[in-house]
């Protein structure tokens, strides 16, 4: 059984100033929304997050944004939210930007227990700029140093009290890759179960990785709504 929790406030307590913070999602798509805004309510700061992107303006990582929160974030993408640009061209918010690709990578490399590694991607770039690299097969490639952190925070669909999570399509996302780099893990469910009702078959995050559940409704706002015409 793992620590099962009530409040989202008491769930991320001991989350202090200066802590690196992986967190799940892709925009607003399969985002810890409840407790995303435990933490903006608690006020921590200084964080180092480590996530796809930042939300947009009033909603998901945004949120701490808004608070200035974060000290640094890591990601691939920025598109969404002008708050983080403001805060970037200004010099209040330190931004490292990663290649989708190697992003994942780093933080599945770090769950593993994967040091580093290396990739063609960035290779000739800004990217590459003080960072070792060398040839294989006549192709030169890019070391790059894995990611953890001291929380995940992620989000699924289903949960059963032993920890073990199940993600619900495009909201897996980079969920379960960083499940697994944090030193713990916090899973907001949208539905928790007794140990033994998930089919292990279809189990994407196995308990091991996994140290506080909570349960939680989620508002799943969409970043840009797209309609057509009737």
């Amino acid at each position: 059984m793992k620590q099962l929790y009530t409040s989202f406030e008491d769930a991320v307590r001991d989350i202090q100033d200066g802590a690196t913070l992986m967190v799940g999602g892709f925009g607003l798509c399969g985002i810890p929304e409840n407790l995303i805004v435990a933490l903006a309510n608690k006020g921590v700061k200084d964080l180092t997050v480590i996530s796809n992107n930042c939300g947009v303006d009033d909603w998901g990582l945004g949120l701490l944004l808004q608070n200035k929160q974060i000290k640094k974030m890591i990601g691939s993408y920025v598109g969404e939210n002008k708050e983080f640009e403001r805060q970037v061209l200004s010099g209040e918010l330190e931004v490292e930007l990663v290649p989708q690709g190697t992003l994942a990578e780093k933080i599945r490399a770090g769950g593993a227990g994967i040091p580093a590694f290396y990739t063609p991607a960035g290779v000739g770039t800004p990217i590459a700029d003080g960072k070792e690299t060398r040839v294989f097969n006549g192709k030169e490639y890019l070391l790059e140093e894995a990611y953890t952190a001291d929380f995940s925070l992620v989000r699924a669909w289903k949960g059963d009290k032993m920890g073990n999570l199940i993600y619900n399509k495009t909201a897996r996302n980079f969920n379960p890759m960083i499940a697994t780099a944090g030193t713990i893990t916090i899973a907001e469910v949208e539905e928790l179960v007794e140990g033994g009702e998930l089919n292990p078959n279809e189990i994407h995050t196995p308990s091991i990785y996994v140290q506080r559940l909570i349960k939680g409704e989620q508002e799943k706002r969409i970043e840009r709504r797209t309609v057509k015409n009737a």
